[in-house]
């Protein structure tokens, strides 16, 4: 997949810092310890010789802009990503403008890194396991508050943002049926890219019947550019023949390439093998070469 490490930062009044969308342009991972550590990445960059185009970090509601964390990414050619968990906070009363301060210090603070940023607020808001999602709160406070926070920023000419609306797939292998993501669409202006999550617990689990179904749903909202947001394989998936079924679904579909969620939490996410970091490298070449 190709860097977008060209980018160079917009001098003010030039118009707004946008990101390459063609397909196959993408490959992000998220390691533990991120923002606080890259080693992680280090780790990774290493074991394949790929040279990643994103790193992601979540976000707690109050916490700062990462700006360090953001100018090391940077630095290593690749973008931030930026996934914002409004964890136990009305997003009605983000809606109503009560953290407008907050929201105020952020937007100054990305505006001032002058680098491209990635943000995705409230993800997989259509799964029922965060307190800003589904069954928990309503489609429409979750759009009205997307709606306020991507106002407030462009109100303050932060334009150096992609902001990324990611939904959860909707035929999940773990949490099984998932609702289709459209009652939560914010609508095309206020809308970048789309992101989707998913993971592969089962070696019989292809790209095809994980990520079509929610890429034909989001199809029929909009023609948004895709990347896959989250996604990772099980060792017991056959984890090396999931990272390459993934470089090959990307190019399929069209899309603008995936991050890898390489983390053991309630599973264990990480690239484990020889062969899996091999598979890494195998898919990287065939989109941008050989690794230098």
């Amino acid at each position: 997949m190709g860097s977008p490490s060209k980018i160079k930062p917009a001098a003010p009044g030039h118009g707004p810092l946008t990101l390459p969308t063609a397909p196959d342009s993408y490959l992000g991972l998220y390691p533990a310890g991120v923002p606080g550590s890259s080693a992680g990445v280090t780790a990774f960059t290493a074991a394949t010789g790929i040279k990643l185009s994103l790193v992601p970090y979540y976000s707690g509601w109050f916490e700062p802009f990462q700006a360090d964390f953001a100018k090391s990414v940077a630095g290593d050619g690749a973008v931030p990503l930026v996934q914002i968990n409004p964890t136990g906070i009305s997003l009605a009363a983000i809606a109503s403008g009560r953290y407008d301060s907050y929201l105020r210090t952020y937007a100054q603070a990305i505006n001032a890194y002058r680098h491209p940023v990635i943000l995705s607020f409230g993800h997989e808001m259509n799964g029922d396991w965060y307190s800003w999602a589904y069954k928990k709160t309503s489609p429409a406070v979750f759009v009205a508050a997307w709606r306020h926070i991507v106002t407030l920023f462009r109100q303050r000419a932060v334009d150096n943002v992609t902001w990324m609306w990611t939904v959860n797939i909707i035929d999940d292998p773990h949490y099984g049926r998932v609702p289709s993501p459209a009652q939560w669409w914010p609508g095309r202006s206020y809308v970048t890219w789309v992101g989707i999550d998913g993971y592969y617990y089962h070696p019989s689990t292809m790209f095809a019947s994980l990520f079509g179904p929610t890429i034909v749903a989001v199809r029929e909202i909009t023609h948004d550019p895709i990347l896959i947001a989250e996604t990772a394989a099980v060792p017991a998936a056959d984890q090396p023949a999931k990272i390459a079924d993934l470089f090959t679904g990307v190019r399929l579909y069209g899309l603008l390439g995936f991050v890898w969620f390489d983390v053991a939490r309630s599973y264990d996410w990480q690239v484990s093998s020889p062969m899996a970091f091999a598979a890494f490298r195998r898919g990287a070449e065939a989109y941008q070469g050989p690794a230098t």
